[in-house]
């Protein structure tokens, strides 16, 4: 169209909505590459009406007039759709609606009701529009800042902020962001109200942590983020030896605050203890916090750290867990010379831990990634479905246990619970991108998996899961040549890739799945 418009016409109010959203991913990726001047971000409406076709090939008509008047209305970078279209697409895209009122348009006899997209489940935002808030009391832990000066003491404020952030999410009254979308505002000035519109939260966690010798000092504020209000704020100078008690402290007066009771008065503390040595406490969350940066050297560094912490608490569940952890990473990855070997082990460290608290969620999860590695499906749901009870409210619990039911069959229940995972945790890390990918992919959604395939792949380029995932996805719709080249990318990232025997195959139940996939990977090349 003349200016810099374009109009397209399509059969089917579906295939306009996904396209839509993912031309607007598309854009934003090409953005990031662009200095902030540069950036080209457009508005797009959607409207399902009749249209009439000129003989030179061009459209007219009121259903052409409300599209142009809704994408006026719309944000920058975002997707505006009639009542019509929401109506036919609501329960056919994996995509959420906000209602932004009816609107009086040029032109237009009547009112038009207008909705602004939003990502549900996915992980590509078509809108810069707030999240919803959820039902229940919800909250974010901002990371706690370091006063000390020394970044190297950074995982001391970091274990205090993770720490709460567990405990608050072993609540079944309670919505809690995720660590990952919480530390994204690390280091960054924020403000309030942004924060909870971004996250979709009504309350933040803010403060922070100055330590010296044995003493520390901890300064708290509960807001309130729609309105920035401060509703608690305490200041504790107290022995370094107390910091357990602290925590316990924090908890507890949010939980007043927000007037969540909890369904026994000891809960919260009884799945955190799980050491009472603030030793074996520190050595556990420095190897914790080493163990997320997924290279071979931090997984490496953080199982010593555990370790010692367990020489120091044989007893000390969580750093079971994340022995457990180290050597599943070695059989993924490749790190290991015997991949089965590393995830027996696995299994041993993690089976340990829950024979001492059958409550731990983390445990559980671990426990049933390995026994789907192993192949051994049915075991690996019935721990699934452990760590779900014991930790619903847990994004990576969720994600981890997701990607279990999406291999083994019952992939439209992992959608679901990815959806939750995602709003627990806006801003995921790229292996959550990988889970909802493939849960989207063996439901049968190819086109919505290819939008969460590829942020995975744009969050970390070498993330092999994603790319071959990508490979697939492009294979099934019908795009080898885009296929071919996605496979080249993911054997520069690991040449031993064969197309039966990869860690996107193996953990797949469904023979007919399997031999699906299999036979995308041999359509590009793989041997």
């Amino acid at each position: 169209m003349a200016g810099d418009s374009v109009l397209a016409v399509f059969e089917a109010a579906t295939g306009a909505v996904r396209a839509a959203f993912e031309i607007q991913g598309m854009l934003a990726e090409r953005n990031e590459a662009l200095p902030e001047a540069r950036r080209m971000r457009f508005r797009i409406g959607v409207n399902l009406g009749e249209v009439i076709e000129r003989p030179d090939g061009t459209v007219y008509g009121d259903g052409v007039n409300i599209a142009a008047r809704l994408e006026s209305i719309g944000e920058p970078a975002g997707v505006t759709v009639s009542g019509t279209v929401f109506d036919q697409v609501k329960n056919r895209v994996q995509l959420n609606f906000d209602f932004i009122g009816e609107q009086e348009v040029k032109n237009i006899a009547g009112l038009v009701r207008a909705y602004r997209v939003v990502a549900e489940g996915s992980v590509v935002s078509a809108s810069t529009g707030a999240l919803p808030l959820p039902a229940q009391p919800s909250i974010a832990v901002l990371p706690f800042q370091n006063m000390g000066g020394d970044s190297a003491e950074d995982w001391y404020s970091d274990g205090l902020t993770e720490t709460l952030i567990t405990d608050l999410s072993k609540l079944r009254h309670l919505f809690v962001i995720a660590r990952n979308s919480s530390f994204t505002y690390k280091g960054k000035a924020v403000d309030a109200r942004q924060v909870g519109r971004e996250l979709g939260v009504r309350y933040l966690l803010e403060g922070s942590v100055q330590r010296a010798a044995e003493r520390v000092r901890i300064n708290a504020q509960l807001i309130e983020a729609e309105t920035g209000r401060h509703l608690w704020a305490e200041r504790y100078d107290r022995s370094h030896a107390d910091i357990f008690a602290i925590q316990d402290d924090i908890t507890d007066k949010i939980l007043i605050e927000l007037r969540v009771k909890l369904l026994a008065g000891e809960q919260v503390r009884a799945w955190r203890r799980s050491t009472g040595s603030r030793e074996a406490h520190e050595l556990w969350a420095q190897g914790w916090s080493l163990q997320g940066s997924n290279t071979r050297e931090g997984v490496a560094k953080g199982k010593e750290l555990a370790e010692k912490a367990l020489e120091i608490d044989p007893k000390f569940t969580m750093a079971m867990v994340s022995i457990g952890w180290a050597h599943n990473s070695a059989g993924s990855t490749g790190w290991s010379d015997d991949a089965t070997e590393s995830y027996k082990q696995a299994l041993a460290w993690g089976r340990k831990a829950i024979a001492l608290d059958d409550s731990l969620g983390e445990a559980h999860a671990m426990v049933a990634n390995v026994l789907l590695a192993l192949e051994q499906h049915r075991e690996a749901l019935a721990e699934a479905e452990k760590a779900l009870a014991v930790s619903p409210n847990d994004a990576d619990v969720l994600a981890l246990s997701a990607y279990v039911l999406a291999c083994s069959g019952r992939a439209d229940e992992a959608v679901v619970l990815m959806q939750r995972a995602m709003r627990l945790n806006p801003f995921p890390p790229p292996w959550f991108c990988g889970a909802l990918a493939d849960s989207l992919l063996f439901a049968g959604r190819v086109d919505e998996a290819m939008l969460a395939h590829r942020q995975g792949v744009r969050l970390a380029p070498d993330f092999v899961w994603c790319q071959l995932g990508l490979t697939v996805d492009y294979v099934l719709l019908g795009k080898v040549d885009q296929a071919m080249d996605q496979a080249k990318e993911a054997l520069k990232i690991n040449p031993k890739i064969t197309a039966a025997d990869n860690i996107y195959v193996r953990p797949i139940a469904d023979p007919m799945q399997r031999e699906k996939i299999v036979a995308a990977f041999r359509r590009v090349g793989l041997k």
